[in-house]
């Protein structure tokens, strides 16, 4: 079983590998995993070099003043396209596992394709995501309609996440005071106990979307209830057609506690066998 590792906007391969070290340990050896640089260099992301030294990368650019939340289109059909090459080169590989940015440079590459070559073969076979979401620009430039209450959804839970990667900076002093990173959910745009349903996902009218504009592989889509981005979360899995979903009980991270660990590592392992792997 080859995977290949896509990491999150302003961190590394590097700080991938660290971040899922306790998951992989739970699975057998024949599970190889390649971590991947993305394409471009990038400020760290917010409070990220508190806890590790490494380079810091994205997977496409933003305009001038915007967020990661809304990509270049120009530069995203750009990675897609970088990321074909590169499992030409070096694959195949069986299963991707992202987390946050990569998991919307793979979706993004998986709806695009479903638009424009619906009978080619992909390059892969099923994915993993963590912590996703999907950009709203690219949404619409696939012709899904993105009401004004999405995008107002979508900006303030990326300045609370940001807010909340930036106090990764007082982490030590949370820990003084027997709570974590995440604990603190004042402010949350979301509750994790009710699940939306179709017609209003956080702005998304999913009895609107076209049945071909679906992601069909197998996926796995894994998040946290205590994320901000939560909402955007649970929009990648409502694309998804054939999908199991799973809630560590977080935040915008990878818990590595024992318990999250042997679930996330029994989800890849289900994946594998349904993909015959």
């Amino acid at each position: 079983m080859r995977i290949l590792a896509l990491h999150g906007h302003g961190t590394s391969a590097q700080i991938f590998q660290s971040q899922t070290a306790a998951l992989r340990t739970k699975l057998p050896p024949s599970y190889q995993f390649t971590f991947l640089n993305a394409p471009h260099p990038a400020p760290p992301a917010p409070g990220i070099k508190v806890i590790f030294n490494s380079s810091h990368h994205t997977w496409y650019t933003s305009p001038k003043g915007s967020t990661p939340s809304y990509p270049s289109i120009t530069s995203i059909r750009a990675s897609h396209v970088w990321l074909e090459d590169y499992i030409t080169l070096n694959g195949p590989f069986d299963t991707i596992i992202a987390f946050s940015q990569g998991c919307s440079l793979v979706a993004t590459y998986l709806l695009y394709h479903a638009l424009e070559s619906p009978d080619a073969p992909l390059p892969f076979k099923a994915c993993i995501f963590i912590c996703g979401g999907l950009p709203l620009g690219i949404l619409e430039d696939i012709g899904i309609e993105v009401s004004k209450k999405a995008h107002e959804i979508n900006d303030a839970s990326s300045i609370l996440l940001r807010n909340k990667a930036t106090a990764l900076n007082n982490w030590a002093e949370l820990q003084g005071k027997g709570k974590g990173l995440w604990d603190d959910t004042k402010g949350l745009l979301h509750d994790p106990s009710i699940i939306p349903d179709d017609q209003d996902v956080f702005g998304l009218d999913f009895t609107k979307i076209p049945k071909n504009l679906k992601i069909k592989i197998p996926t796995v889509n894994i998040y946290g209830g205590k994320d901000p981005r939560w909402p955007s979360s649970v929009q990648l899995a409502r694309f998804c057609e054939d999908t199991k979903c799973y809630d560590h009980g977080g935040g915008h991270d990878i818990p590595r506690s024992t318990e999250v660990s042997l679930e996330i590592a029994g989800l890849i392992k289900r994946l594998a066998q349904k993909i015959g792997e």
